[in-house]
């Protein structure tokens, strides 16, 4: 299968990391892409890369017009911009695994959407843990996140099945927020347990800064409105497993600023999961 994949990477203030990003679409074993870059900031990233050896005719430089659009917006941009059947999502200083796109590829061949387990990093790319680790299987739309309880920006989906775009009113948790748009029209996806997506957990994203915790609990809080109010036309029973794990997730969150105190430096993941498995589990069928 020769399908083109958009992988779509916005850049703000991105000098210092989207090098390794781009090498690592580059270097994938899949090579039918287009790396669409949107600068955010007015930086020309291809004439930034090319001088770093990374120049390649798959990647195309876009522009927000403006400087601090956010990354929601960005993303739109590109996917307005894009004709490709399929498309991934990749931020600038995260990175793929040489088999990422080619696995998913090979998989959009039954399933509109793609997940894959994530590698957890620091942003000098030490390993701090796996999300979502195991055996390849179906997933159904509420219970992906019982699954993958950290970012969802690892999917890959055909858009000829199913498509979205990015809500620009939230603040955080537009990864989820498109998930949920595409599980409207295809209610399950395909979860690959081998980590193929870098996902790269800077010092500011593992505090409990006053503005980081408000933008989540704000932004969880009004997806589990949505879900519980039928926004995504769900099944009962997958709207239920998502807003089950909305409400735990809203919980930790409350509770995330005693818990790193006590133990400085702790991943909201390792804070969240055993209030997940305190909860039995979640719902059938991860």
């Amino acid at each position: 299968m020769n399908e083109t994949v958009a992988v779509i990477m916005p850049a703000y203030r991105a000098e210092q990391t989207i090098a390794a990003s781009a090498a690592s679409v580059l270097a994938q074993s899949y090579p039918h892409f287009q790396l669409l870059i949107v600068s955010d900031d007015g930086v020309d990233y291809a004439e930034l890369l090319g001088r770093q050896g990374l120049a390649d005719k798959r990647i195309l430089q876009l522009s927000s017009g403006v400087v601090g659009s956010g990354a929601s917006a960005a993303r739109n941009l590109a996917l307005e911009a894009s004709t490709a059947p399929y498309a991934a999502i990749l931020d600038a200083d995260d990175r793929f695994k040489p088999e990422k796109l080619a696995l998913a590829v090979a998989a959009l061949a039954d399933q509109a959407i793609v997940s894959t387990a994530l590698d957890v990093m620091t942003d000098q790319f030490v390993h701090l843990r796996h999300v979502a680790m195991g055996p390849d299987r179906l997933v159904k739309a509420g219970a992906h996140k019982w699954l993958n309880l950290s970012m969802d920006s690892m999917i890959v989906w055909d858009r000829r099945r199913t498509d979205g775009r990015y809500d620009t009113t939230l603040s955080n948790m537009t990864d989820l927020e498109l998930l949920l748009q595409l599980y409207r029209t295809v209610p399950q996806s395909w979860h690959l347990g081998t980590p193929l997506h870098d996902y790269i957990k800077r010092s500011n994203s593992m505090s409990n800064g006053a503005n980081v915790a408000a933008g989540m609990i704000a932004s969880k809080t009004a997806i589990l409105s949505r879900v519980e109010t039928g926004y995504y036309g769900l099944s009962e029973a997958d709207a239920e497993g998502v807003a089950a794990f909305l409400r735990i997730s809203l919980e930790a969150e409350k509770r995330y600023g005693g818990a790193l105190a006590a133990r400085p430096g702790l991943l909201f993941e390792d804070h969240l999961e055993p209030m997940l498995a305190a909860a039995k589990a979640g719902p059938a069928g991860i």
